[in-house]
């Protein structure tokens, strides 16, 4: 079960990057030092939502998978989500079915 719940993880964060890629909201250069050191949630004061689905959320999602950390126990990315695609929201459907998605198997008991 645990395996699968994994497996179902990795599917989904590469459905999410195929997704930003598709609506061409993929950057190949990446934020400053600064706006990746951010603390604050999402890093809204530093980089676009979509940024930091690449540039963070992405990254720490595939090392947690690559060495075996425990997962988190809840997500609420979709939320999030839907506040910043207010005014993109046929843009964004895919996206927000992908995140939506994605908290449901993050909080699935392991």
């Amino acid at each position: 079960m645990a395996e699968q719940r994994i497996l179902d993880i990795a599917d989904h964060l590469l459905l999410i990057e195929h997704e930003l890629r598709s609506q061409g909201w993929w950057s190949d250069q990446p934020p400053s030092a600064e706006a990746l050191a951010s603390v604050v949630p999402f890093a809204v004061d530093s980089m676009s939502f979509e940024l930091w689905l690449q540039w963070i959320f992405l990254p720490r999602m595939k090392l947690i998978l690559e060495h075996g950390q425990p997962l988190p126990s809840a997500s609420g990315i979709l939320v999030m989500a839907e506040t910043v695609f207010v005014d993109r929201p046929e843009q964004s459907r895919v996206l927000r079915r992908l995140l939506a998605e994605f908290d449901q198997v993050i909080s699935r008991s392991a």
